[in-house]
């Protein structure tokens, strides 16, 4: 047995491929560490021992000793794949991911984990941990004195091979107590987690790097994805960063920011007329014609493990404790799904302080309210939204995937999923803004449109605790931002221009 030399490494002892590089810690996750060399080619039987195989890279990183495979239709396309590398024989490797399988969220069928996954009959899968192994392996102090990025949380996401991370230095997020805004709606205890700190200025960032990782262990090397917001140019950067094809969908009237992104980071990228539903259309046709690997949301089951960091991350920074409420932007759902999911997984490996769980408020724009429409009138699943329009471009959502999922975890924690009036969510955002320095993106000023209804109604105290998710940045909303021209100043200034 080789152990890593590096004295503060959290990960359980393993065999290693070679003791010329015995270090297995996850410090070169952390942009600004020193890095390290590794040796983690997998092994082969050779007549002289065991030995790394010499292969010849070719087009599509495809090795001249293997010839291009593709997957069923049934199970997920004909993606682009590399073969996996087998573990050679003798060779034992300590697990660092503890998923047992896949679990489907609409009738409980088990699914192999260690094959490529995307729906089933329709519907998205849960990724399943052994929480018990899980909550024997790390404790509380050990990731505190990890790297503060959501890798922190390994034992409870599923990339098992280290090298195959896709990483920008995603996480930790601020989380930041707001007097003046919380003053300005009647609450004493507001809080924000401002996810537009991630390195691609959004929580897509998450849910992004965990389903590119996930799908680069797999052998994926062409991936797809419609998008209507910040989804694309975090796809397109994560799959820049392992060398991987990427192709995005976007509709006509999609923020320029988020249209110019996704090109500037190497993606082809297209729009198409309609909405996400059309760009979605265009990426499931081309799934056998293109070869790609479709990660749309909730269409692979990896995104949800990325985005779950958030509940992870929120239960640390408020020492294993919960809010009593958490206002969440609802497009296509993933994050809300993600945190409850995580909240529940903490519970069972007895990480949080009381039993006590926050309710869950999905928030959306009454100009694309599918969830909300379909909790009001007590359904489990929603109606595709007609005539979708919002300023908040991530709530355009008009038929989500995982619309039963959300409202499942609405009901369960005693939440509610409602709509904001249009007009006011660009206000809340620019009012926050100002009165907080915090860059609140039109997807959160649903939120704060939606907290102000609540608390008129009473459903939420003054005394309660309440986080409100900033799920992007707002300088990539220019369209939505606008407001009056500038004052022009001429060179001889009149200081009674500055009067109130």
């Amino acid at each position: 047995m080789t152990t890593c030399t590096n004295s503060s490494c959290a990960w359980p002892p393993r065999r290693l491929p070679s003791r010329r590089s015995p270090t297995c810690c996850a410090s070169s996750l952390d942009p600004s560490a020193p890095r390290q060399a590794t040796d983690d080619t997998p092994l082969r039987q050779h007549r002289h021992g065991l030995r790394h195989p010499r292969t010849r890279r070719i087009r599509y990183g495809h090795s001249r000793r293997h010839h291009r495979r593709t997957l069923p239709r049934g199970r997920a396309g004909a993606a682009h794949v590399r073969p996996r590398p087998r573990t050679p024989a003798g060779v034992r490797r300590e697990p660092v991911s503890y998923v047992t399988h896949l679990e489907a969220a609409i009738d409980g069928t088990h699914l192999p984990h260690d094959e490529l996954q995307t729906l089933h009959e329709g519907r998205p899968l849960w990724v399943r941990y052994d929480l018990d192994a899980v909550g024997a392996a790390m404790t509380p102090g050990a990731v505190a004195g990890r790297a503060p990025t959501m890798w922190r949380y390994r034992e409870l996401l599923p990339v098992e091979d280290r090298s195959k991370i896709a990483s920008l230095g995603e996480g930790t997020t601020p989380l930041l107590r707001c007097e003046r805004l919380g003053a300005a709606l009647g609450l004493n205890d507001l809080w924000v987690k401002d996810e537009s700190q991630l390195p691609t200025g959004s929580f897509k960032s998450r849910g992004l790097a965990m389903a590119i990782s996930r799908a680069n262990e797999l052998g994926v090397e062409r991936v797809a994805i419609p998008t209507c917001g910040n989804a694309g140019g975090a796809m397109a950067a994560y799959a820049a960063r392992v060398g991987m094809e990427a192709f995005v969908f976007m509709p006509a009237d999609t923020p320029i920011v988020n249209q110019l992104e996704a090109a500037y980071y190497g993606a082809r990228a297209y729009l198409v007329d309609g909405l996400i539903t059309d760009c979605a259309a265009v990426v499931r046709q081309g799934t056998a014609e293109m070869g790609w690997f479709d990660v749309s949301t909730l269409k692979e089951p990896y995104r949800i493990e990325g985005k779950k960091t958030m509940g992870l991350e929120l239960a640390e920074q408020f020492d294993w404790s919960l809010p009593d409420v958490i206002l969440y932007p609802t497009g296509g759902g993933t994050g809300l799904i993600g945190m409850w999911k995580a909240f529940a997984e903490l519970a069972e490996i007895g990480w949080l302080a009381d039993e006590r769980r926050p309710r869950m408020i999905s928030c959306q724009s009454d100009g694309c309210a599918p969830i909300s429409t379909a909790w009001e009138a007590g359904g489990r699943f929603a109606e595709p939204f007609p005539n979708a329009a919002t300023a908040a471009s991530g709530l355009r959502v008009p038929s989500a995937v995982g619309d039963f999922m959300i409202i499942d975890a609405v009901n369960e924690s005693g939440g509610q999923a409602r709509a904001c009036p249009e007009r006011s969510l660009l206000s809340w955002a620019r009012r926050g803004a100002a009165l907080e320095g915090i860059p609140f993106a039109p997807e959160a000023g649903a939120c704060l449109g939606v907290l102000e209804l609540l608390v008129a109604e009473k459903a939420i105290h003054p005394d309660e605790r309440v986080v409100i998710f900033n799920t992007g940045a707002a300088q990539k909303y220019v369209e939505a931002m606008g407001s009056d021209p500038l004052p022009h100043l001429p060179q001889s200034v009149d200081w009674g221009t500055f009067s109130p």
